[in-house]
């Protein structure tokens, strides 16, 4: 008879459990990452849109989502989902970044891959590939516009994740930064993938 006493009590106590789910918002982050990489390329064209977006009509019955059952919810375990989060960009931090990079891109990077001699490397950084393919007066002030660079990509991977309150969601953003660079990379300029470089 005692060991069936303290069933009330569990079920009351299981019942006032609550699991929060924190997940990484990858559209969201993805959206972000273009808009940002997109301001700092800075041309004319329409950006595409992000792979896995989107669809159309053509996304028929595999853009239905069906409703998901919660187990917990059913057993009387209430689940606490975290607002989905809107990727911040827009902090003046950020914003300082991203107009020192338009502007080195514009001035000096820009020629650099025009010409193939700079490239996207696969960890979201800026690499100088080939460096015969600039004039030797340019080097040095190309491999310092590339140091510059990186060090403001680094920071603004940072930044983003700080921003939206998750500094452990720096490894990520930085993940679809670096998927971003490569998709909006211009025809002709030079990406990594797979270890090896491949121009677009």
């Amino acid at each position: 008879m005692r060991r069936w006493m303290g069933l009330p009590v569990a079920a009351v106590v299981l019942s006032a459990c609550v699991t929060i789910n924190v997940y990484f918002p990858a559209a969201e982050a993805r959206e972000a990452a273009r808009e940002f990489v997109e301001k700092v390329i800075d041309d004319e064209r329409e950006a595409a849109p992000v792979e896995g977006e989107g669809g159309g009509a053509q996304g028929g019955l595999a853009a239905v989502s069906l409703p998901r059952i919660d187990l917990w919810a059913l057993a009387g375990i209430g689940t606490a989902h975290a607002q989905s989060p809107d990727i911040t960009i827009k902090t003046p931090a950020i914003q300082a970044i991203q107009a020192r990079m338009k502007q080195r891109f514009d001035a000096q990077l820009r020629a650099g891959f025009d010409a193939g001699a700079l490239g996207f490397a696969a960890d979201g950084t800026i690499v100088v590939r080939d460096a015969g393919q600039l004039p030797l007066k340019d080097r040095v002030a190309i491999n310092q516009a590339v140091a510059d660079d990186n060090r403001d990509r680094k920071a603004v991977y940072r930044e983003v994740a700080v921003a939206n309150g998750h500094p452990e969601w720096e490894g990520r953003i930085r993940e679809v930064f670096a998927r971003q660079w490569v998709d909006s990379a211009r025809s002709g300029w030079w990406y990594q993938s797979g270890g090896s470089w491949k121009q677009k």
